[in-house]
C-alpha cells in the first residue's frame, strides 16, 4: 500500500501548482534573477577591441575556451561584466572548506552553529573578493598581451578589475539570493542557465559540421545516441541506493508501550552531487584562463601549461580525475553525509543498526560502508566526466555535450525538482491541517448551539 506521501505526490496536478502561492512567488523569483543574470553577460567590459576579441574565441573555443564559456555562460566570449563567471566563489570555497578540515580554530567555529557558519561565510566572501582581483588583473594583462584591447595600460587594467570582481561578487550575491529565496541550489542554477543558453549555438554548429562533410553522418547519430545513454545513465546513478537496515527498538511512555519498528538509512551512491566536477573544472581553470587570452605572447610556462592541461591532454585528463575522486570523498565527509552526526543521531533516538552498538562503533561501520560506496561513486563521476571529453577531444565534438556539462545539468534539474515536490507536499499538508482545524471549530460551534 502506497505511503500517505506518495498518495499526494501522485494527486499533484497543475492545479494544485496553482494554489501554492508561496511556490509560485519562489519560482517566479528564481526566473528573474537568472534573466539578470543572462543579461548581465551581454555587458561588455570597456575598452575591448569586440572583432579581434570574436575572432580570437572562434578559433580557441575548440579548445579551452570552450570550457570557459560553458562556466560562464558564453561572458567569456564576449568579454560581459561576469566574464569571470561564478568560479571565483567556488574556488574560494573548496579553500575554505580545506582549511577548516585542517586548521582547528575553524574546525571548532563551523561546530558553533548558526553564528559559525556565518563567520565562515564571511571569510569565503573575502576569499572571493582576493581571488577574483587576481584573475581579473591576470586576465586584463593577458587581454592586453593578446592585441584584444583598443587601449592599453593602467586606466584599463584598473577597470577590468573593478568591473570583473563587481560582477562576481553581484554574482555571488544572486546565487545567494536564489538559494535563500528562491528554489534550487542558487550557484548550480547559474551555472546550468549558462550551459543551457549555450547549447542551442553549439548544437547548430555541430550539425553545420555534418553538413560540410567534416564529420559523417554516422558519427553524429553515434553522438547523440551516447548523449541519450549518457542521460539515462546518470539518471540512474544519481537515484541509485545503498539501504542500511535500522531497528528501533520498544519503549514506554508512561502507561503506554510502543511496539519497536523498523527503517532504513539511505546512502547515495553520489552524495557529494555535481559538486567534485564543478570543483575540479574551476582548478582547471585558473591556470588556462590566463594562458588562453595572452596568445602568443605566453612565455615557456603559460605555453607548457596550455600545450599539456588542454582538454583531452594526458595531465589534463589525469588532473582532472584526481580532482573528481578526491573532492568526492573530501565534500561527501565533510558536507553530505558526516558519518558521527548520523550515528549521534540515531543514538538519540535510540535507533541502531542490527549487530553493531550505537556511539563510535556505529560511526566506524558507517564509515566502512561509505568508503566502499564511493569507490563506485568516484569512478562513476569520472567515467561520466572523462569518456565524453575523450571522445570530444578525438572527434571535435562542442564541448557543451561533454561530461562535466550533461552530469551538471541532469543533477540541478532532479534537485530542482525534487524541491519542488517538497514544496508542493508542504502545501499540501498546510492544507490539510487547516480543513482539520476549520471542521473543528465548526463541530464546536454546532455542539455550542445544541446546548
Amino acid at each position: 500500500m502506497a505511503s500517505a506521501a506518495e498518495q499526494m505526490a501522485a494527486n499533484m496536478s497543475w492545479g494544485a501548482f496553482g494554489k501554492a502561492t508561496e511556490l509560485r512567488s519562489r519560482i517566479f523569483f528564481t526566473l528573474g534573477l537568472l534573466i539578470v543574470y543572462r543579461l548581465g553577460t551581454y555587458i561588455p567590459v570597456p575598452g575591448i577591441d569586440g572583432n579581434a576579441l570574436r575572432d580570437f574565441m572562434e578559433q580557441a573555443s575548440a579548445g579551452i575556451g570552450g570550457i570557459l564559456n560553458m562556466f560562464t555562460g558564453g561572458a567569456i566570449s564576449r568579454m560581459g561584466i561576469f566574464a569571470l563567471g561564478i568560479m571565483p566563489y567556488i574556488s574560494a570555497s573548496i579553500i575554505v572548506q580545506l582549511l577548516t578540515a585542517m586548521v582547528p580554530s575553524l574546525e571548532q567555529l563551523k561546530k558553533e552553529g548558526e553564528q559559525g557558519r556565518k563567520k565562515i561565510n564571511q571569510y569565503t566572501r573575502y576569499g572571493t573578493v582576493f581571488l577574483a582581483t587576481f584573475q581579473a588583473y591576470g586576465l586584463a594583462v593577458s587581454l592586453e598581451a593578446g592585441d584584444l584591447v583598443t587601449d592599453p595600460g593602467w586606466y584599463f587594467r584598473a577597470a577590468t578589475v573593478i568591473t570583473l570582481v563587481g560582477g562576481t561578487m553581484f554574482l555571488m550575491w544572486l546565487g545567494e539570493q536564489i538559494t535563500a529565496r528562491g528554489i534550487g541550489n542558487g550557484i548550480s542554477l547559474i551555472i546550468f542557465v549558462g550551459i543551457i543558453a549555450e547549447v542551442p549555438a553549439a548544437l547548430i554548429q555541430f550539425l553545420s559540421q555534418g553538413r560540410s562533410g567534416a564529420i559523417s553522418p554516422v558519427v553524429i547519430v553515434g553522438v547523440i545516441l551516447l548523449m541519450i545513454a549518457l542521460i539515462a545513465f546518470v539518471v540512474f546513478m544519481e537515484r541509485a541506493l545503498r539501504k542500511l537496515h535500522i531497528q528501533y527498538p520498544r519503549r514506554q511512555v508512561g502507561m503506554k508501550v510502543y511496539d519497536g519498528g523498523t527503517s532504513h538509512l539511505p546512502i547515495k551512491v553520489n552524495p557529494a552531487g555535481v559538486i567534485p566536477a564543478i570543483f575540479a573544472s574551476s582548478l582547471l581553470l585558473l591556470p588556462t584562463t590566463l594562458a588562453t587570452f595572452s596568445g602568443g605572447s605566453t612565455g615557456p610556462v603559460m605555453s607548457t601549461i596550455l600545450a599539456y592541461f588542454g582538454p583531452g591532454q594526458p595531465l589534463y585528463l589525469l588532473f582532472f580525475t584526481s580532482m573528481i575522486v578526491f573532492f568526492t570523498y573530501f565534500y561527501t565527509y565533510n558536507v553530505a553525509f558526516k558519518t558521527e552526526d548520523v550515528a549521534d543521531n540515531l543514538k538519540n533516538q535510540n535507533g541502531f543498526i542490527p549487530g553493531i552498538r550505537p556511539g563510535k562503533k556505529t560511526a566506524e561501520y558507517l564509515d566502512y560502508v561509505v568508503t566502499r560506496v564511493l569507490v563506485l561513486g568516484s569512478a562513476y563521476l569520472a567515467a561520466v566526466c572523462l569518456f565524453p571529453e575523450i571522445l570530444r577531444a578525438q572527434l571535435s565534438i562542442p564541448f557543451y555535450f561533454g561530461g562535466t556539462s550533461v552530469l551538471i545539468v541532469v543533477s540541478v534539474v532532479m534537485d530542482t525538482i525534487q524541491q519542488v515536490q517538497s514544496h508542493m507536499l508542504a502545501h499540501q499538508y498546510e492544507g490539510l491541517i487547516e480543513k482539520s482545524q476549520l471542521r473543528g471549530k465548526r463541530r464546536g460551534k454546532k455542539g455550542t448551539a445544541r446546548r
